[in-house]
């Protein structure tokens, strides 16, 4: 872990990494034994030898200057010397470079530049400038040259970077939600940050059928876009890492505690729909339970007795309210911060819940997997109400925590009430009058009819010459994002988005607090209308990434159709606001599922200035 060697000034953060191939050991839970690998990944300082495909942590606070060493020692790259075909063809899989998804800071330079090539044999140093207002919260980062993006996130190469901070909340502005969550005399508020991965290995051979097969003696790689794609997730039998391992036991609860959940969706080709439910009483280890795999032991002994847990931030940034929920959806660039308490002693299981199809990365419904184990030691506490309980300790932490007797008043006022009014880092761009708001519309679409198939917004794909919106710093925008073919994860850089509404195909707002989404998703066993709880809630809040839904026509109620001739529809339209403040300088956005974003799915930005005269200066490219 990485972090700034004083607490209290601005400081400057320094992180050496070594990209080379690593030879390692992941555990594969079908087969209980740890299969070999080799697979391009850091090395440094700070690395855990025990999980070496998950980068270090990076700590460091508002003000700060961070300072990221790159040292690409990888082989020489055949796929990218005299590169002359189409651009958005996979390749250079050994040329790299840095984004730091979430942060407020610099697109252009050593900055935030993603449009930079950092070739084999080459050393570079990033300067990331966070600026003293940034937001505190869970970000993180990961490649991003286009057309290796995701073989080498896929493989790994991925990390949390956390912004701490510590303002106090006044009169005139808000503070950081870390001031509250120090530790008290009733609680510790520790933290656990999750990373979660897919990393999809796999061993090819000439003649073999089962390229996901990898036997004893055999090496997993990954060197292929054939392992990323709508069915190589699911048909690889692999499962999701957390923190660079495969089912984890996270130790060290008591009941009764307070423990923030920093949780990352650093993974390619999943969605993850994260519950915690009690293990049954008696039930033994999963290593213990023989002749029993994971899904058959999450069928047997994990329960369907969800606990719940408060939500507080969405993407790095502190929610209006801590708001109680069950799940929590998790689509690739996602992050989601929880708090969560167990009243009862015992181990309960980390579970990636079934979805409907047309919710997920894979376009595909699936049953539960199994993600890990939380083990809670204690005795069993009598809290009924987790609203009220939660309300209770955090007004006491705004006690212990709030420096200012006035400004202590209000918040212990507040957070009682499950208010997070006090800390909520962005004004609320909703209630602004429409006059001057301008608008953008992006539409994303895959044609599977060309060949090469062609992955596509508004109707183009990438290329790297062309600047595709020009955006006037200053401006408000309002963005209508939709898909014309299965499900992506919209993802701009630099200046996240306030979500305003999210409609259904038949216009029914998803995401208020109460909606049920429930039109599009398929049926169950018994005939009732499947509800996709992803978009609950998602009004008001501020995001960088969110997943732009189009369902499949047979999942559609035709009841809602005004006559049975209607055409099906099948389109979500989301709708968002965001404020492009401070940096000038030319960026990307992209479907954040990163392989359709190395083949074309992606857009040059630029911002610039006003000229003066009404119009934008021209941008330079």
């Amino acid at each position: 872990m990485l972090a700034p060697t004083d607490a209290g000034l601005a400081d400057e953060v320094v992180l050496e990494l070594t990209l080379d191939y690593r030879k390692s050991r992941i555990f594969n839970p079908a087969t209980r034994r740890n299969d070999e690998v080799r697979l391009r990944g850091y090395s440094g300082p700070a690395m855990d030898p025990e999980a070496p495909y998950v980068a270090p942590t990076i700590e460091s606070r508002p003000g700060d200057t961070v300072r990221l060493i790159l040292d690409n020692k990888l082989p020489n790259d055949p796929l990218c010397n005299n590169w002359d075909r189409d651009v958005n063809l996979p390749h250079c899989f050994n040329t790299t470079n840095m984004h730091s998804h979430g942060l407020w800071v610099n697109p252009a330079g050593n900055g935030d530049n993603v449009l930079l090539s950092i070739a084999p044999g080459v050393r570079f140093e990033y300067e990331y400038n966070i600026p003293p207002d940034h937001p505190a919260g869970t970000f993180w980062y990961h490649p991003h040259r286009h057309g290796s993006t995701a073989l080498q996130v896929g493989s790994g190469m991925a990390g949390a970077w956390i912004i701490r901070g510590h303002r106090q909340p006044t009169r005139d502005r808000t503070g950081d939600i870390d001031v509250l969550l120090k530790a008290t005399a009733e609680q510790g508020f520790e933290e656990r940050i999750m990373v979660f991965q897919q990393i999809p290995y796999a061993c090819p051979a000439e003649n073999k059928p089962d390229m996901w097969d990898c036997q004893s003696g055999e090496t997993g790689t990954i060197e292929s876009y054939d392992q990323f794609g709508p069915d190589t997730w699911p048909d690889s039998g692999r499962y999701t890492s957390v923190n660079g391992r495969v089912t984890p036991v996270f130790e060290s609860l008591q009941t009764g505690d307070i423990q923030r959940w920093r949780m990352i969706h650093a993974g390619v080709r999943d969605t993850i729909r994260l519950q915690v439910v009690k293990r049954a009483s008696g039930a033994p280890a999963l290593g213990d339970a023989e002749r029993l795999g994971p899904d058959e032991y999450t069928g047997q002994y994990c329960t369907r007795e969800t606990v719940p847990f408060h939500v507080i931030a969405a993407d790095g940034l502190t929610t209006a309210r801590a708001v109680s929920t069950r799940d929590v959806v998790l689509q690739p660039g996602y992050r989601w911060d929880g708090l969560f308490s167990f009243l009862e002693p015992g181990t309960y299981c980390i579970i990636d819940a079934a979805m409907p199809g047309g919710g997920t990365v894979n376009h595909q419904s699936r049953s539960r997997q199994l993600l890990g184990f939380v083990h809670v030691t204690g005795e069993a506490r009598e809290e009924a109400n987790t609203d009220a309980y939660l309300g209770a300790q955090l007004a006491l932490a705004a006690e212990a925590n709030i420096t200012d007797p006035e400004i202590r008043a209000r918040v212990a006022a507040e957070v009682s009430e499950l208010s997070l009014a006090s800390f909520v880092p962005h004004r609320d761009l909703s209630k602004l009058p429409k006059e001057g708001i301008g608008h953008q519309e992006l539409t994303f679409y895959i044609d599977t009819s060309s060949e090469p198939t062609l992955f596509m917004i508004d109707g183009k794909p990438y290329d790297p010459n062309r600047i595709d919106r020009t955006l006037e710093l200053g401006a408000i925008d309002d963005w209508t994002l939709t898909s014309d073919f299965v499900s992506h994860p919209f993802h701009i850089h630099v200046n996240p988005f306030q979500v305003l509404e999210i409609r259904d195909p038949f216009g029914k707002d998803v995401s208020k607090t109460d909606a049920v989404d429930d039109c599009c998703n398929g049926t169950d066993e018994n005939g009732n209308r499947i509800v996709d709880p992803q978009f609950r809630g998602m009004s008001g809040i501020w995001k960088d990434t969110l997943m732009t839904k189009n369902v499949s026509a047979s999942d559609v109620d035709k009841s809602l159709l005004r006559t049975p001739d209607d055409p099906v529809p099948t389109r979500y339209t989301m709708k968002v606001r965001t404020h492009y403040t401070r940096y000038l300088g030319e960026f990307v956005l992209h479907c954040h599922i990163l392989d359709h974003e190395d083949q074309g799915m992606m857009q040059n930005v630029a911002i610039v200035l006003p000229d003066g005269r009404g119009g934008m200066s021209a941008p330079h490219h």
